[in-house]
């Protein structure tokens, strides 16, 4: 299964104003959303960016693959 994996930059920012540690990497595959600090690909993967033509969520750079994904949550409270 096609897995992509991008960072969501206005969380990123979200977390510099607040102070807050919300995960930024979204895993997504067909049938899921996971949000995470970690993301471990334990296989082949490959990093794509195309600004022409990004992905639905506005995302130009991401990465692809087919391999496992190992989401790691590391839940800290705000600073």
């Amino acid at each position: 299964m096609k897995t992509r994996i991008h960072v969501n930059q206005h969380i990123i920012r979200s977390n510099k104003k607040t102070g807050n540690r919300e995960p930024v990497l979204t895993v997504k595959t067909y049938k899921s959303n996971d949000y995470c600090h970690e993301a471990l690909i334990s296989g082949p993967s490959k990093v794509i960016y195309s600004p022409d033509k990004p992905l639905p969520c506005g995302a130009k750079v991401w990465i692809e693959t087919e391999s496992e994904i190992i989401c790691i949550t590391n839940k800290k409270e705000k600073i």
